[in-house]
């Protein structure tokens, strides 16, 4: 396995590069940081729903769309990424995701302990102290015929500007956000008082992954990866990406017409947020659009997900899901079908 050690890159390459990566055939694994911050937010999400865009304008921080799902999260040089490229055929991407994200973040949380931090794997796809407080933000994605795993080292983090890029109903949310928030992540610097050079934090983490894919070998980034991301650098950047599918900006429960409503809910389940907007209609469902910080593969499925709904009756939603799931190669870590419906039945 290839090693791209790149250290600080720009931002939108940070980004880019992962994603360019599987569409040009490159295994490897990245090590990086971005040289400015940014705001990244996940393929289910609605990024008017969930970032401040108003404040991440006028403080200059730019937004990016990833091709993995999970949450909206305020990133800067202050968190070392990893980022494993491994094509469907490879040994250690088989099996389902949670397995995957076990094998690849187990090496993680050693690399904690190496520096001074208890640490376990918690499924589905978190790296936890030993009090329980997530130190570590992870996420897998499909793209074309490659797995993609990205994570991160926390070193520190600037949770006041993460609560300010976050879209919150009121500054008195926006409390609660940040007290939640510092509860339950921490940071390497919280943990131990102070931040351990680059080579302290990388090396025990390519040693820690030496172990699982045996002596990895540094190279350097493939120019065909660089192309492809510049040729990518033109979707990335598109209002159509940041702002695709979903415009819906529908209030709980608003009745449009007799006999009529639409229905906004959210459920959190153990794999993520859940987020149902729709059209009730004499008790059946029509243009759902189903967003949120959840995990799914392939990801297209939630848009077929989001076709099975239309027209269909909620007391029938039990064997609608069960049905779907059963009939569609679908995976969706820590959701599972009754998730659905509590989401959209409430």
């Amino acid at each position: 396995m290839q090693l791209f050690h790149l250290k600080f890159v720009d931002w939108l390459e940070s980004q880019l590069i992962y994603h360019a990566q599987p569409r040009v055939d490159v295994e490897g694994i990245n090590i990086l940081a971005p040289n400015s911050p940014y705001v990244c937010i996940g393929y289910h999400q609605n990024l008017e729903q969930e970032v401040d865009l108003e404040y991440c304008k006028i403080n200059n921080i730019p937004v990016f769309r990833r091709e993995v799902g999970g949450g909206a999260v305020f990133l800067d040089g202050n968190q070392i990424f990893f980022q494993i490229t491994l094509h469907k055929s490879n040994p250690l991407a088989q099996g389902d995701k949670s397995g995957l994200y076990q094998r690849l973040l187990e090496p993680v949380a050693r690399t904690y302990e190496d520096l001074g931090i208890p640490a376990k794997y918690r499924p589905v796809n978190d790296v936890v102290t030993a009090e329980g407080r997530k130190i570590s933000g992870t996420g897998v994605a499909e793209i074309g015929d490659y797995i993609v795993l990205v994570g991160n080292l926390i070193a520190d983090f600037d949770y006041q500007t993460m609560t300010h890029v976050l879209r919150v109903p009121d500054e008195k949310y926006r409390d609660k956000v940040f007290k939640s928030m510092t509860e339950n992540l921490t940071t390497i610097k919280r943990e131990i008082g102070f931040v351990p050079s680059w080579d302290e934090m990388t090396k025990p983490l390519i040693q820690n992954f030496e172990t699982v894919f045996g002596k990895l070998e540094s190279a350097k980034l493939p120019q065909k990866v660089y192309d492809q991301m510049a040729i990518l650098k033109l979707k990335f950047e598109s209002k159509d990406w940041l702002f695709m599918k979903r415009k819906t900006k529908a209030e709980e429960n608003t009745k449009i017409a007799t006999g009529v409503n639409i229905v906004q809910r959210i459920f959190k389940a153990p794999g993520g947020l859940l987020k149902a907007t729709y059209e009730l209609k004499e008790n059946k469902i029509y243009k759902a659009a189903l967003t949120g910080d959840f995990f799914c593969y392939p990801r297209e499925a939630i848009l077929r997900l989001e076709s099975a709904l239309e027209g269909a009756d909620l007391s029938m939603l039990d064997k609608l899901m069960t049905n779907f799931y059963k009939n569609n190669e679908i995976e969706t870590p820590g959701v599972v079908p009754s998730d659905w419906v509590k989401v959209l039945s409430g």
